[in-house]
């Protein structure tokens, strides 16, 4: 029998649905462990304290960080359907469309859970349900108190304030906008098989399309949204091609809101890192954001950078006009 490889984490977790979601895609045997380091013993030294956790087939290796780890298993299972588009301009868009799911939309996720009291309450609940569920009734409503309580002051640290939450809102709301009519269960961003920006943006899409306040706006707009979601929970049944032209028009469109929302955030938080302040503030589309400065987030700008870098100069010069329209261009350099 195939050794399979272990995987913790938890189902209201971005990061951890995504991995799951990659691992099914690819066919890769893996046993579901669902808990955190709290929770499971097992996992307890792993530092840094994150979810997912993967621990590698017939070893005690652990390993963290969902985009990292993705690209660990191209690495150690090449060819097996593959995420990465085959082609060097394509699998850097894709790489930035998933930095953008990862390090922006991700902000939303936080925004639409934690914001509104009756969705905060349920997502408590649901939250300490799923990795603490042999709970008593009584512990159960008192964890999930201090977890809302908790959650709920964090909000700022991450970026959910009053004041942007314009800026996350309308940002949801043109997301759904584009997905809507341009994405089915059988197209993704580079053909009929998906890539790792499709499982970028599946990690939080699987969970605003959970929460009921984000849920119910995605279903008045885009309901397509949901149930390319629900295709994803497992996608080990699709086969399907890369093709770079049906999806032309929504990587255009991701790419424009990376280029006027994602990157002109990432380049304020970068300055202020480099300056040693403690917070920042940027225009987005006219509105302000502000929030404590983030040393991880100036770290996915300089490996956007680099792999940018990294590109032959004929793919370069493919991507040079898309990157230019979109306003991406100037923060590669």
């Amino acid at each position: 029998m195939t050794q399979a490889y272990t995987l913790y984490g938890t189902n209201p977790s971005p990061y951890s649905r995504k991995l799951r979601a990659i691992l099914c895609y690819r066919r890769l045997p893996y046993i579901w462990r669902v808990g955190t380091a709290g929770t499971l013993p097992e996992i307890a030294h792993v530092k840094p304290r994150l979810i997912p956790v993967l621990r590698l087939p017939g070893s005690s290796e652990y390993r963290v960080d969902s985009t990292p780890l993705a690209y660990l298993l191209e690495e150690r299972h090449p060819g097996e359907r593959s995420i990465i588009p085959p082609d060097p301009g394509a699998a850097f868009v894709s790489h930035l469309i998933e930095d953008f799911a990862d390090e922006w939309l991700t902000k939303m996720m936080f925004h639409f859970r934690w914001t509104q009291e009756e969705t905060a309450r349920w997502a408590a609940d649901w939250i300490v349900h799923d990795a603490m569920p042999s709970l008593s009734a009584q512990a159960h409503a008192q964890a999930a108190q201090m977890f809302y309580t908790r959650q709920r002051g964090r909000c700022a640290l991450v970026g959910s304030t009053p004041e942007n939450a314009p800026v996350l809102e309308a940002s949801y709301g043109r997301l759904l906008e584009l997905l809507g009519p341009l994405i089915s269960g059988d197209r993704f961003l580079f053909g009929s098989r998906p890539a790792l920006a499709d499982f970028g943006l599946y990690g939080q899409l699987c969970q605003l399309t959970i929460d009921p306040w984000p849920q119910s706006l995605c279903r008045a707009r885009a309901p397509a949204v949901e149930a390319w979601v629900q295709t994803l929970n497992d996608g080990s049944g699709i086969d399907g091609e890369w093709d770079s032209g049906p999806a032309a028009d929504l990587r255009s469109g991701l790419l424009e809101m990376i280029g006027q929302e994602y990157l002109p955030f990432l380049q304020a938080n970068a300055d202020a890192v480099m300056a040693g302040q403690e917070e920042f503030q940027v225009i987005i589309r006219g509105l302000p954001y502000s929030q404590a400065v983030f040393a991880y987030q100036s770290k996915c700008l300089a490996e956007t950078r680099r792999r940018w870098a990294d590109l032959s100069e004929s793919a370069q010069s493919d991507l040079h006009a898309a990157l230019e329209h979109s306003g991406c261009l100037d923060y590669m350099r």
